[in-house]
């Protein structure tokens, strides 16, 4: 079952939630990973890239978590959440610092949650990936650092690759989401192709 919601709009997030729970019987795992990037110096960026970038990728995940943490609970049979961050969560990588702080924020989101929510044996993870072939990057941040070439290195990775597929990314979710990871909560799981350690 797949339906469209605006991660913003909180009541078609409960919307979705009631119905699959309705048709498919539970809800075990959440994954948030709505999210948009754009790029520029910070004092350049305009009020509306900002309250976007942060409005989807951080108010977005603690909406998506608001409508579906109350089902988990009250399941009481646990649960795993994973919430899709970036190594800009980890790192202040230049012209994003309207998506990296949107990013850090989800790591001390699912910091909080974690706490908050293991008694329930409900899991929180965060996955950090490098750049990944999705199609959202527009190549803009490109003439950024032709501007800035003393700032490109802070994007490199250290693997010889220039990014995951999206199928790499989705593997790690389901890693944590498995059996396999009932013992990992509140980390960060790396797949950035080495470009945290540079």
């Amino acid at each position: 079952m797949a339906r469209k919601a605006d991660v913003r709009r909180l009541d078609e997030l409960q919307a979705a939630v009631t119905e699959g729970v309705a048709r498919l019987g539970r809800l075990d795992i959440v994954v948030a990973n709505a999210g948009i990037v754009n790029y520029g110096r910070t004092w350049e960026l305009t009020e509306e890239q900002w309250d976007d970038v942060i409005d989807i990728n951080l108010t977005g995940v603690w909406k998506t978590v608001k409508a579906t943490v109350p089902t988990l609970i009250e399941q009481g049979e646990g649960g795993s959440i994973i919430i899709t961050s970036s190594v800009a969560g980890l790192k202040g990588l230049p012209f994003l610092a309207h998506y990296a702080s949107s990013k850090h924020g989800v790591v001390g989101l699912a910091r909080v949650l974690a706490n908050e929510l293991g008694e329930h044996d409900i899991r929180v993870n965060t996955v950090h990936p490098h750049g990944v072939r999705t199609g959202m990057n527009d190549g803009a941040l490109n003439g950024l650092l032709d501007e800035a070439p003393n700032l490109g290195p802070l994007y490199m990775p250290a693997l010889p690759y220039e990014a995951a597929d999206p199928e790499d990314i989705a593997a790690m979710v389901a890693f944590l989401a498995s059996d396999d990871g009932k013992f990992i909560t509140g980390s960060q799981l790396r797949v950035d192709l080495g470009a945290v350690n540079r």
